[in-house]
């Protein structure tokens, strides 16, 4: 699944593409893929409207129309979107076409139809509960201590809350909780503060990094020009099983937390520290 990362590289290679452009029409290919309202309301809601601005927020992308109207789009575990001319064929999981006033289609392809889009004047109707984002200020060790105390639930399994910290899925929670030391079955308020402060900053790092380098490209994720992402390049333990760590040697174990496949090592991370 897209994460925070890979969310907004997408979103800051799409934005100049349709920032100001009028949605002259709307194809729905797959009609599951719009959440709210109904289809027929969403298609007439949306045509005529313009493009007048873009954020992100958790792993959402946010569009703001021109009658204040919000359009967001979450991509789910295949989505992927794409800016092209109109006369290009449409592709076998294009499940959302929006066409431009400039000829060209902003087209959202899922091949598993998990994807979903959402017409609201409200956007924190669909993203509201969403903690903060991980490099907000408001995401530090004192934020944190506050919400891990007393909890039984493994660290891993509450990384991956979006009530919690927004936009960081299995990925990122792997990655850092390597940095940190910290293994992914214990139990978060067993943590310590200097474990908890750690554990912040080893979020706030590789989702950093990962920004940088243009977010992961494992299977599915594509920028909307068709690149791919560079962060796989520089994984730890992320879908390293079997291979060494690249600080003391041990092998990389594969274990399943909260019906994720979860990575680490044994002996930097471990459970009973």
């Amino acid at each position: 699944m897209p994460e925070l990362p890979e969310v907004q590289t997408i979103l800051d290679a799409l934005a100049p593409l349709i920032w100001e452009q009028v949605i002259v029409d709307v194809s729905v290919l797959w009609p599951g893929v719009v959440d709210r309202p109904s289809v027929d309301e969403f298609v007439a809601a949306v045509r005529g409207r313009r493009v007048v601005q873009t954020s992100r927020r958790g792993k959402y992308m946010l569009f703001q129309l021109d009658d204040a109207c919000w359009l967001i789009m979450h991509l789910r575990m295949t989505g992927n979107m794409r800016v092209v001319f109109r006369e290009e064929p449409v592709q076998p999981h294009d499940r959302l076409v929006f066409h431009l006033e400039n000829g060209r289609d902003w087209r959202f392809n899922d091949t598993r139809k998990f994807g979903r889009a959402y017409l609201v004047s409200d956007p924190d109707e669909v993203v509201g509960k969403l903690g903060p984002e991980p490099l907000d200020e408001s995401f530090s060790a004192a934020y944190f201590i506050e919400k891990l105390a007393g909890r039984r639930a493994a660290i891993k399994t509450l990384l991956l809350d979006q009530r919690i910290v927004a936009g960081v899925g299995n990925i990122y929670a792997d990655e850092a909780l390597f940095r940190a030391r910290v293994h992914p079955l214990r139990a978060a308020g067993s943590l310590q503060p200097r474990e908890i402060a750690a554990l912040v900053d080893a979020v706030k790092g590789v989702i950093a990094q990962a920004l940088d380098e243009m977010g992961t490209t494992l299977r599915d994720y594509r920028r909307p020009d068709g690149s791919v992402g560079e962060f796989q390049n520089s994984l730890q333990v992320f879908r390293r099983t079997g291979r060494p760590c690249p600080r003391c040697g041990a092998m990389i174990e594969r274990i399943v937390v909260g019906g994720r496949a979860t990575h680490f090592c044994p002996v930097e991370q471990r459970l009973d520290a």
